[in-house]
């Protein structure tokens, strides 16, 4: 039963981070642009869901608000390194700073709990089953809104603005041949990605009934290593999209972050996360790869040689 109930908790973590996956995806894989606002914005669409509920707003109207106030967040960011040329890097940091006062003001506070009131995930109809069918209950409704936002997202980047959007990180200059301002699409880029991570983050509040306003810290560094480790799992798979593969490899860091943090304990968990991040890195640069090959051939010398010998001999 524990280990039931722990590929619930891995499966819904997962998926609600694969969200926040889908969105670096657009940063860091099609914009190549390194924003670190997201450590900021997943928190904002936390405490806007959080504020929204437990002044009677419907949940579904909440989460839709929590999506757009990411939107201008990441708005804000694509205004500073594009209007005021500040580096990206920088851009990102300025904001997720911001974010830290500005989320403080509209929670009143470091907390909002609200276990009260009906969610996505707690309402009359999850509450229906037992504590454990009800565990899974709530994984299968994460599912449905991941596989909504995944759908909607390839969609997206099929048509002539999706293609222009890629264009941009990979061809800039094509897209100004055509006569389109990549400006705007390093905007609208930021703002949809911004958008998905601030949805993730009411997600993950509706999972714990609460908002905190230290949620936030390491957001980044987990999207990035699960973004990384789906881009590897789809460049080996071919018939397999890259939003796919960020989904599976959300799922299967979140995996390996629950078994580490049951073995050394809950307190090392930014420690854990860093570690597992610097291994994801290596992974991604091939230098594992390149090591265990070294390894085969040094193992297979000796072979070729003996056979040599018997040749000759």
């Amino acid at each position: 039963m524990f280990f039931l109930n722990q590929a619930g908790t891995i499966l819904e973590m997962g998926f609600i981070y694969a969200v926040v996956a889908l969105g670096v995806y657009i940063t860091y894989k099609i914009l190549d642009f390194p924003d670190l606002s997201v450590d900021g914005t997943f928190p904002l669409g936390g405490v806007v869901f959080a504020v929204l509920v437990t002044a009677g707003c419907p949940w579904a109207v909440a989460m839709i608000v929590s999506f757009a106030a990411g939107c201008a967040a990441g708005l804000i960011t694509g205004l500073l390194h594009v209007k005021l040329k500040i580096n990206g890097l920088l851009s990102g940091i300025i904001t997720m700073t911001a974010l830290v006062s500005v989320n403080y003001l509209i929670a009143g506070g470091p907390m909002v709990s609200f276990s009260q009131e009906t969610t996505m995930l707690h309402n009359s109809f999850v509450n229906g089953f037992s504590r454990f069918a009800a565990n899974f209950v709530q994984v299968g409704l994460t599912l449905v809104l991941l596989a909504v936002c995944k759908i909607l997202l390839d969609l997206y980047l099929k048509t002539k603005s999706g293609f222009l959007l890629r264009a941009t990180g990979d061809n800039p200059q094509m897209v100004t041949q055509l006569g389109k301002n990549i400006d705007n699409y390093k905007m609208l880029g930021l703002s949809l990605a911004n958008g998905l991570v601030a949805l993730a983050g009411s997600l993950y509040c509706q999972y714990n009934t609460v908002f905190n306003s230290s949620m936030g810290t390491g957001t980044v560094v987990i999207a990035l290593a699960c973004v990384i480790i789906g881009c590897v799992i789809a460049k080996h798979i071919r018939i397999m999209k890259d939003t796919t593969g960020v989904i599976i490899g959300a799922v299967i860091y979140y995996a390996i972050l629950t078994v580490a943090m049951l073995l050394l304990g809950s307190d090392y968990t930014q420690l854990i996360v860093a570690v597992l991040f610097v291994l994801v890195l290596i992974f991604d640069s091939g230098l594992i790869g390149r090591s265990v090959k070294k390894l085969f051939k040094r193992k297979k010398r000796p072979d070729a040689a003996m056979q040599g010998g018997e040749g000759n001999a």
